[in-house]
């Protein structure tokens, strides 16, 4: 009691003045329908400017769940249209087997380290063996190449990353099929090279530059990045500069590829090499 007294002789004026300002303003709104009408709407507006910071708040601390939410679904679509497409073109298949339009199969998972400034970077994926992850599976991020994987435990993937020197990837011109091998040279993390295009071909910058679908590991078509800049190397073939489609120095959540006839097509090519 004795320190409400203290508080109250001690902010009396504080109080008497803001009880009379409130006084005042209750007077000037009731008395004048223009001044209501403008504290009305003031209140309102503030009202609704504290409501829209407290969802987009709650949209904020949201964003992972709703983001492993979208990841999820994306892969049940690209598994969806892999045996719609395989449907599409095939026509004798077993009738108990339940996948047998299907070629790749789509999982989601997330980046929980990443590296992009060493000369041979990884990433690691919470997802291993026991979510059915194994080595030489693609990595794809918001549609472009990432990387592959090339270790797993338990429940987590090594995965080499597009921006390490040992990382070599089939690519080619998608406007005139023309193909190469990809590399990335070690020092710009948005850029890789394109090497093996013959001069005769022509193409020109902002050309796509997407997988061949040569290897078991990447589907045919994933998109790699653009043409930024070209130029003659030794002998009669090119070497192209490449813009990147992942950003790797915001790698968060990615698509594991795997290629469900992968075993089939190594196996028939290892009795002819």
């Amino acid at each position: 009691m004795r320190n409400l007294l203290n508080f109250l002789a001690k902010y009396n004026n504080l109080i008497i003045f803001l009880l009379l300002e409130g006084i005042t303003i209750y007077l000037l709104s009731t008395g004048n329908e223009y001044h209501n009408t403008r504290i009305v709407k003031g209140i309102r507006g503030l009202t609704y400017r504290f409501e829209q910071r407290i969802n987009n708040s709650r949209t904020y601390f949201h964003l992972r769940e709703i983001n492993q939410s979208l990841a999820g679904e994306n892969a049940s679509l690209r598994n969806s249209l892999d045996r719609k497409t395989k449907s599409e073109n095939s026509v004798f298949f077993a009738v108990l087997d339940t996948i047998h339009r299907q070629q790749y199969f789509y999982s989601p998972a997330e980046v929980v380290n990443n590296s992009i400034n060493r000369q041979k970077n990884f990433f690691t994926l919470n997802k291993g063996k026991m979510q059915n992850l194994a080595v030489d599976m693609a990595i794809i991020a918001d549609g472009g190449v990432a990387g592959k994987i090339v270790g797993c435990s338990q429940n987590y993937s090594i995965a080499m990353s597009v921006l390490n020197l040992d990382f070599r990837l089939s690519a080619r011109i998608k406007s005139n099929g023309a193909f190469g091998s990809l590399s990335w040279e070690g020092s710009d993390f948005r850029h890789a090279m394109l090497s093996e295009i013959p001069q005769h071909v022509t193409f020109g910058v902002g050309d796509t530059i997407e997988t061949t679908g040569f290897s078991a590991v990447f589907p045919e078509g994933v998109m790699i990045g653009t043409v930024t800049d070209f130029e003659k190397s030794g002998g009669d073939f090119y070497k192209i500069e490449v813009s990147l489609k992942t950003d790797f120095n915001r790698l968060h959540f990615v698509d594991v590829i795997g290629n469900l006839k992968k075993t089939e097509q190594i196996e028939l090519e290892k009795l002819f090499r």
